[in-house]
């Protein structure tokens, strides 16, 4: 019996939930048209440069989506079911920290790990989990009150559950079970029509209104869903003329004249949705939320450990030259920090190590001479060529920017006591299986190609990985 892959069940899981989440969010069909609009018009102007980071059809087709849960038996459900897509946890954010207002969620990101997984289809889930438990933003009554909600409540059903076991075993799944599995993972995440409890929903939002996305409500949702674009400041620009109003500023790294790097992320402000609500006496009436927006990202080149220990010294540099000249704006103090210290090509970037390439012989090595074991020598005389890994993960002060931009209030956060514990081994506990770690995965992937090229090129030694100081 033939099986739909577990790469084309993704596909059709990020088609469904697209299709859905533009029913219920209409400004993101036109985040999505204006996507669409600007990724044509730099494919045309920049040809075979624009593709460096992604073929047209991978740009195209990319999304991530957003989820929130609120307990370790929750989250460790949607492990199983995004295992069925192929999808493994990578990465631990903790948005608590990140986050200057009220955001007591940890995070990790569920996405296909094998390159040619994600080449196929590289739909990313960016999954937090309430921190019910922490004392600087909930007193013990309340965390008392919230386990008995969350305990209540049931986001998965059982069908759901086993399909996914299913998939994951099988690597894919018959044509029919293939169908009802999209099926019912797209409705786990479709906004609900419950009378949402009103009192309970304003207790928790005055602490966090992102505690009352996940512990006021009986379901989940999706928070967001993020097309990809090549020219991020160009839509940005484009939706504003639309009328359509964006967040203050673009998160991350800024636009310049060298290297995209890492990721940089925008989104259009939350809007305003109806919502049923229950009052204390029972009665239900018609108010609204302002919860889910519309983001959008642009990729660039990952970075090595030492490549993002410098971006951490160039955002504190940048957050210091703020605080001394508020006047002016993140992005062009940002970009003038670029320019003065992270370097101006991505040979650059791969001969200091700062940033992950795959390697490949070049299509015209020297002619004369016979190749050493030294990466950058390799590379300046030509017998090797770089290519940029492209950056598959997320940055925890962007999106915890993100988040607050969105907030309809900073909430409460005591910052005189100490937060629980939380940490990438007691995630990868709850969820029954490795978080993988972004930099294992990214070196994996540089050293399978470096290991390659020392085969082709018949040296006897493996290829180091000097550093040039250059």
């Amino acid at each position: 019996m033939s099986l739909v892959p577990s790469w084309e069940l993704r596909a059709e899981f990020a088609r469904a939930l697209s299709a859905m989440y533009g029913t219920e969010v209409p400004a993101y069909n036109d985040l999505l048209e204006v996507a669409t609009e600007v990724n044509g018009d730099v494919l045309g102007r920049d040809g075979a440069d624009a593709e460096r980071l992604g073929d047209a059809g991978r740009v195209a087709a990319e999304r991530h989506g957003a989820i929130r849960v609120g307990t370790p038996r929750e989250m460790r459900r949607v492990a199983t079911i995004f295992a069925g897509f192929g999808m493994t946890p990578v990465g631990f954010y903790d948005l608590r920290e990140a986050a200057t207002s009220a955001v007591p969620v940890v995070s990790t990101a569920f996405r296909p790990v094998a390159p040619e997984e994600l080449a196929l289809n590289p739909f990313r889930v960016f999954t937090s989990l309430l921190v019910i438990d922490d004392p600087r933003f909930f007193a013990p009554e309340i965390t008392a009150e919230l386990s008995r909600f969350l305990d209540d409540r049931e986001l998965f059903g059982e069908e759901l559950l086993e399909l996914a076991v299913l998939a994951q075993d099988g690597g894919g799944l018959p044509r029919a079970q293939a169908d009802r599995y999209v099926r019912l993972a797209t409705a786990a995440f479709e906004l609900s029509g419950d009378p949402v409890d009103h009192e309970w929903y304003r207790t928790l939002d005055e602490i966090s209104s992102v505690a009352a996305d996940i512990g006021g409500v009986t379901s989940t949702h999706i928070n967001h869903l993020t097309p990809r674009v090549l020219d991020i400041d160009e839509l940005y620009r484009r939706m504003e003329a639309r009328g359509i109003t964006m967040i203050d500023e673009i998160q991350g790294p800024p636009r310049w004249a060298g290297p995209d790097v890492l990721l940089r992320q925008t989104s259009f402000r939350a809007l305003a949705e109806p919502r049923k609500f229950r009052a204390a006496d029972g009665s239900v009436f018609t108010g609204s939320l302002r919860l889910r927006f519309g983001e959008v990202e642009a990729r660039g080149v990952a970075l090595t450990p030492a490549g993002r220990d410098l971006y951490d010294r160039m955002i504190a540099k940048v957050d210091a030259r703020l605080a001394d000249r508020p006047g002016r704006t993140r992005q062009e103090v940002a970009a003038e920090v670029w320019s003065a210290d992270l370097p101006a090509s991505e040979d650059e970037l791969a001969l200091r190590d700062l940033a992950y390439f795959t390697f490949t012989v070049a299509a015209e090595p020297p002619s004369t001479g016979r190749p050493g074991t030294d990466l950058a020598q390799l590379v300046r005389d030509g017998w090797v060529t770089p290519q940029p890994i492209v950056y598959e993960d997320f940055l925890p002060r962007s999106a915890a920017g993100i988040f607050q931009s969105n907030l309809t209030s900073e909430g409460h956060k005591d910052t005189s006591r100490d937060g629980s514990d939380r940490s990438p081994e007691w995630l990868s506990e709850i969820l029954g299986r490795p978080v993988a770690d972004p930099y294992d995965l990214y070196a994996a992937q540089r050293q399978a190609s470096l290991d390659r090229v020392a085969r082709q090129l018949g040296l006897s030694a493996p290829i180091t990985l000097t550093k040039d100081s250059r």
